[in-house]
């Protein structure tokens, strides 16, 4: 189809359908952390309904700052389901301010999420490689528009956020994405989630979904967006090839945990078996490259066919080098995943900054189509 657990520290390790699953949501007071909004006046608070323990002690209240959110104005048939005021760019000073709930799910200190909505059915938008919190421009738009249809936006911080990621891996991702999923199903009530991945996101959700874990069965469905090949755009650096061999040998003598010469990777420390996943042919972060043929790309991405999928590619992403047919490319890729939904942006940029109506759009559309399908309970 184309358009133009109850102890978070567990990470499911026991199946979570072996535990009752409670129908009425259990307070969960002590690592919830309200976010407040300074829209009462000058010097006063609104704080977040839902939230119950005061944050004047954590840092971590400071992170994102509340906003007030318009009620959307009526629609008839056929009408938009974005808001007026978080259409296009023209959100002034209310840019890039949510209003929700920052709660802990793991045991790890980086182990928080930011929840707006409080709904039963959540988006788990999971970043890129230096991402974290609001890391693309529609998030904001997004997380109202999910509202309106009654759909909660939540935003992990996972071990590999920010400048983590060179000494994480996927499947430490994995992890980290099933104990999450654990927590709203047990914690929030959660009647199924949708994965929207931007970036290297998407290799964490595709080897998520490929892992089988108690938890990836309340996945309902998974979005795409600019699933590009991070091995193509390196190899377009010049130490790149160099740094591939020097990784490679360092994994072939047991020192596939140490870190590579800062000139691999200025960014942010990195493994040597991180380095080789993303840059080197068939590594593991390995997925969405042009030149891996069908075999190799169904070997990749086919167990994915099972689950409602969308792929939005940018067709002016500029992570993908210039010798890539872009419209072939992701053909290719919703062939693999079994006949993944095909949204092309022209003109879209790696992060569609520049098309965010139209990326809000097209994750709406999808959520409000697949979202409801699946089990009203996950488990059974």
């Amino acid at each position: 189809m184309e358009n133009t657990v109850s102890d978070p520290s567990r990470a499911c390790d026991e199946p979570p359908c072996s535990r009752v699953i409670k129908k009425k949501r259990k307070e969960n007071s002590d690592n919830l952390i309200p976010i407040f909004s300074p829209g009462g006046g000058e010097g006063s608070l609104a704080m977040n309904p839902s939230a119950t323990v005061p944050a004047s002690s954590s840092w971590l209240a400071g992170l994102v700052r509340g906003r007030s959110i318009k009620s959307a104005a009526g629609s008839g048939n056929g009408a938009s389901s974005i808001p007026a005021d978080s259409e296009g760019l023209g959100l002034g000073s209310r840019k890039n301010q949510l209003r929700g709930v920052l709660f802990k799910y793991g045991p790890k200190p980086v182990q928080v999420a930011f929840k707006t909505g409080d709904f039963n059915q959540q988006v788990i938008f999971i970043g890129g490689l230096t991402d974290g919190l609001l890391a693309t421009e529609y998030l904001e738009p997004l997380s109202i528009a999910l509202e309106n249809e009654k759909w909660s936006l939540v935003q992990p911080l996972l071990s590999s956020s920010y400048v983590g990621y060179g000494t994480s891996s996927l499947e430490q991702d994995s992890l980290e994405i099933d104990q999450l999923i654990s927590y709203l199903i047990n914690k929030e009530n959660s009647e199924g989630v949708v994965l929207l991945g931007h970036s290297t996101g998407c290799q964490d959700i595709v080897h998520y979904m490929r892992t089988n874990f108690a938890c990836s069965r309340a996945v309902r469905g998974v979005i795409l967006q600019a699933p590009v090949s991070d091995r193509e755009y390196r190899a377009t650096l010049p130490e790149t090839a160099a740094m591939i061999d020097l990784a490679a040998n360092m994994i072939t003598e047991g020192r596939g945990m140490e870190l590579m010469p800062r000139d691999a990777n200025p960014d942010a420390p990195i493994t040597a078996y991180r380095y080789h996943s993303l840059c080197a042919y068939m590594g593991d972060d390995d997925m969405f490259s042009s030149d891996l043929n069908e075999y190799q790309l169904r070997m990749r991405l086919g167990h994915m066919s099972s689950t409602p999928c969308q792929v939005i590619f940018s067709l002016a992403d500029e992570y993908v080098p210039d010798y890539v047919d872009k419209k072939a490319l992701v053909e290719r890729l919703c062939q693999a995943l079994g006949g993944a939904e095909k949204v092309e942006i022209e003109w879209g940029n790696h992060s569609l900054s520049n098309r965010v109506q139209e990326a809000v759009q097209a994750i709406l559309d999808f959520v409000k189509r697949e979202g409801p399908k699946g089990w009203d309970d996950p488990w059974n």
